[in-house]
């Protein structure tokens, strides 16, 4: 697959993922909007549950931590990104 033909395929998957996305969300929103715990189709059941999820507000821990701590306790990753941009078709004579 050349690199411009790779180019092509990832965007048209990424926008297929966005769209899809989309789709989940509403029908996700839809479920919870039964206010049933549980909901049983053909070929699949869907249950609803609540967990509870604790996280680390950093804003907060930071004011009560020195800089050096705050340093030593700093995790840094290198995160490789891939953004898509449509080409622009540009008008000969225009």
């Amino acid at each position: 697959m050349t690199a411009s033909t790779l180019a092509d395929r990832y965007a048209i998957l990424k926008s297929d993922i966005d769209m899809l996305t989309e789709e989940l969300n509403r029908v996700k929103a839809e479920i919870k909007a039964t206010g049933m715990e549980t909901i049983v189709g053909e070929s699949a059941v869907v249950v609803v549950a609540l967990s509870e999820r604790s996280t680390l507000d950093t804003k907060a821990a930071k004011e009560f931590l020195t800089k050096e701590q705050i340093e030593a306790c700093t995790k840094v990753t290198l995160v490789e990104t891939l953004r898509v941009k449509p080409k622009v078709a540009t008008l000969i004579g225009a």
